[in-house]
């Protein structure tokens, strides 16, 4: 039987460009999951490079998503790679993705996580038509959570449950904030509607894709 089709198309932002994963960036994998303050809110710690290569890069590169238009794309600003960003599969409704991003460190705090984002979410709901995408995080994430508001996202419940290991935090629970359709529809339409501003205060039209949406 043939490979199958991806349909993940190559992305491009003000700032970024992102293409489809793939076993060619396992070596910017390993060494962005080396760092344990950017796996501070998802274990806590490091992985080994064995780790990644035999728990997490296999779900990160599984087949089913890609034909379908979702898995995860490999960032990159001005040709360094900064982290990774998802529309992963959710087993339990195939009509929905979950919204993911991974930074490194280095680029934290400049908006990158939020713009990449946003591209994504143009991808699932301008070309794939999904009726909504979700994302979770622990409740103390509030860079995380940041992002997701940006993103117009909305908290439509917090989890709490009870673990062996728990994180520093863990007891206030994991948040899950939701967008659908008509709701980027509004988001998009009323950015559009706001002229940008470059630094020396001229205005500026609009990226060919997503523009940088704050911090």
């Amino acid at each position: 039987m043939g490979r199958l089709s991806d349909l993940r198309p190559p992305l491009t932002t003000e700032r970024l460009r992102l293409e489809p994963l793939t076993h060619d960036h396992t070596g910017l994998l390993v060494d962005l999951d080396s760092d344990p303050e950017v796996l501070r809110f998802v274990f806590g710690r490091a992985l080994t490079r064995e780790e990644v290569l035999t728990e997490h890069l296999p779900r990160r590169l599984r087949e089913d998503g890609p034909p379908r238009g979702i898995g995860y794309w490999a960032g990159f600003e001005e040709g360094r790679f900064v982290g990774w960003w998802a529309l992963a599969v959710d087993d339990s409704d195939d009509t929905t993705a979950e919204l993911g991003y991974r930074l490194r460190r280095d680029a934290w705090g400049r908006g990158l996580a939020t713009e990449g984002s946003h591209a994504l979410l143009d991808h699932a709901f301008g070309t794939l038509a999904l009726p909504y995408v979700w994302a979770v995080t622990m409740a103390v994430n509030a860079g995380s959570r940041g992002v997701m508001t940006k993103l117009g996202m909305t908290h439509v419940r917090t989890d709490v449950e009870e673990w062996d290991d728990p994180l520093p935090g863990a007891g206030l629970g994991e948040v899950r904030y939701e967008i659908t359709r008509g709701q980027w529809t509004g988001v998009t339409t009323s950015a559009a509607a706001r002229p940008r501003r470059r630094a020396d205060g001229t205005s500026a039209g609009r990226a060919s894709s997503s523009p940088h949406r704050g911090p």
